[in-house]
């Protein structure tokens, strides 16, 4: 590997590599799985860095790291194992010495909440909600990322926030009942 290159990647990967790591992290609710995805995703990246300019490189490492992340997904379901754990999101929350209890009691609930209800939703919601909301893509970020035109992108975040909150009235509601 040239040094230049070499030097191209170790960059990319200071600047990329918790980014995905969250992201896989997020769409897999495991943090070994999300481990050996984001290596897997500089693997396959060191092979096809040459033809990537780096203003779209973001995008496209997010795409790689989908697409390994869809591939691991596909193993599982014919080895018949559910590929999510009951967590999207970390369980772990860092509080403060000095909160009150009942706050964090209550940002635990609603985080759980939460968590119950992005892991109803399909994959593509999942991430273009995750890429959107988390990460902030753009729309042609994430048009890169998912392979899907401005006006999919527009759409389907629209379906992705429409369900989610239908499914959080739903819930609200067997909740009062």
């Amino acid at each position: 590997m040239k040094e230049s290159r070499r030097d191209r990647l170790d960059d990319l990967y200071r600047h990329y590599a918790r980014p995905l790591y969250y992201y896989l992290y997020k769409m897999s609710g495991s943090k070994e799985t999300a481990e050996d995805l984001t290596q897997e995703t500089f693997v396959r990246a060191t092979v096809s860095l040459t033809f990537y300019q780096q203003e779209d490189v973001r995008a496209w490492l997010f795409k790689v790291a989908r697409n390994a992340y869809l591939d691991e997904w596909r193993k599982r379901q014919r080895r018949k194992k559910i590929p999510f754990a009951d967590y999207i999101f970390p369980m772990a929350e860092m509080t403060s010495p000095y909160g009150l209890p009942e706050d964090s009691a209550i940002k635990r609930e609603t985080r759980k909440n939460v968590e119950d209800l992005l892991s109803c939703l399909p994959e593509q919601y999942r991430s273009i909600l995750y890429l959107r909301e988390f990460e902030s893509f753009s729309y042609s970020e994430i048009e890169e990322a998912l392979d899907l035109t401005e006006n999919q992108v527009k759409v389907t975040l629209h379906r992705a926030r429409k369900k989610l909150a239908q499914l959080a009235d739903e819930q609200w509601r067997e909740k009062n009942d």
